[in-house]
């Protein structure tokens, strides 16, 4: 995705508009250590990673919309990046954005993605949104799709899976409305399935360097629940926001948790977020055309030990390191986060020059 003259217009515009009303300070996130570079995407048959998976054996990685539908394919990597296989769609995926692995090992591909006009989509909008789901073992993608309550199309990139085994979708927007499916997951339906909206995420305004600016601590790319269902994550352009979830209720806990934040600055365009099997470290990676790079952030959750021993001396490390700050008030409101119409307009006509043409 050529980002980089967005990137810069939208630096300037910042500097021209008027900023928005600060009601609050910058809420303050964690001090994290630099991240690690895990190992290099180098394939030329991925392209635009927006959704990032951990498996047994190594990552699931998804391109994003191509004009070419035989590009739009999921990736098997082998633990160094290589590619070692990959799955196209039985029929033209319109726009994935976000991966996810259930406990029973079923990979779900968010088809989700629905931009306007002003931020590089055609001028019509989609009437469905849709998951894939590819059970453990197999190899072919069967599809789902799902409609929003009040059908008004929506943009999103992030998925996650709860307890149930429920999809739960957060919008890209400030607002960052958050959606379930709370009946049975159709398969190969005409008709949407309808969506419950359960409530909304609210990012902060961190202040974390991003090509985006203000407006990247505020769109939501994508999100990850860890291997045993006891945590989740939210990210931004900028920010990485982390939850412990009670009972499987993914929704609840990223709507009315208390995050522990982690920043992740100047990530080219970062999209994807996965948790490590152990989950004791965050995996991203950015929405770039050429070699893309899996990095590695200490979770900023504390990891709990084993109930039958005392944690070891490199496992108490371990927690240490990773172990947040005393958590900073929640913002009362998301006012300071959302923007004037006119700001809003001006930003969103300058990403779509900037963001190549692709079909919705």
């Amino acid at each position: 995705m050529r980002w980089a003259a967005g990137a810069a217009a939208v630096l300037v515009l910042c500097a021209l508009l008027p900023a928005p009303v600060a009601a609050h300070a910058l809420a303050p996130t964690q001090v994290s250590a630099a991240p690690t570079e895990v190992c290099r995407i180098t394939d030329p048959a991925v392209t635009e990673v927006s959704g990032l998976a951990v498996t047994a054996t190594g990552y699931l990685v998804e391109n994003d919309s191509n004009p070419d539908p035989a590009k739009t394919r999921v990736f098997t990597l082998d633990k160094a990046c290589k590619v070692t296989g990959s799955v196209q769609y039985p029929r033209t995926a319109r726009d994935p954005e976000d991966l996810a692995v259930d406990r029973k090992g079923t990979v779900w591909v968010a088809d989700i993605g629905d931009n306007g006009p002003m931020t590089g989509g055609s001028g019509t909008r989609r009437s469905t949104v849709a998951l894939w789901t590819m059970a453990a073992g197999s190899k072919s993608l069967k599809i789902h799709r799902l409609v929003y309550p009040d059908g008004v199309p929506r943009d999103a990139e992030a998925l996650l899976i709860d307890g149930q085994g429920r999809p739960v979708i957060v919008t890209k927007d400030p607002n960052g409305e958050v959606f379930r499916l709370d009946t049975p997951l159709p398969t190969d339906n005409t008709e949407g399935a309808a969506l419950t909206k359960v409530g909304a995420f609210e990012p902060r305004r961190t202040g974390t360097s991003n090509p985006w600016g203000f407006l990247g601590v505020a769109w939501v790319t994508g999100a990850a629940v860890s291997a045993d269902g006891t945590r989740a994550v939210v990210r931004t352009y900028a920010d990485a926001y982390e939850f412990e979830v009670t009972g499987g209720d993914v929704a609840k806990a990223i709507t009315s948790g208390k995050p522990t934040v982690t920043p992740l600055p100047d990530e080219p365009q970062g999209e994807a977020i996965a948790y490590t099997a152990d989950a004791t470290g965050l995996l991203t990676v950015s929405d770039q055309n050429g070699p893309a790079v899996i990095l590695k952030y200490a979770s900023g959750l504390k990891v709990t030990p084993p109930s039958s021993a005392a944690p070891s001396a490199a496992r108490a490390q371990t927690q240490a390191a990773a172990a947040p700050p005393k958590e900073p008030a929640r913002p009362a409101a998301r006012a300071p986060l959302l923007l004037g119409a006119f700001s809003v307009v001006a930003l969103m006509l300058v990403a779509a020059v900037a963001r190549r043409a692709r079909r919705r």
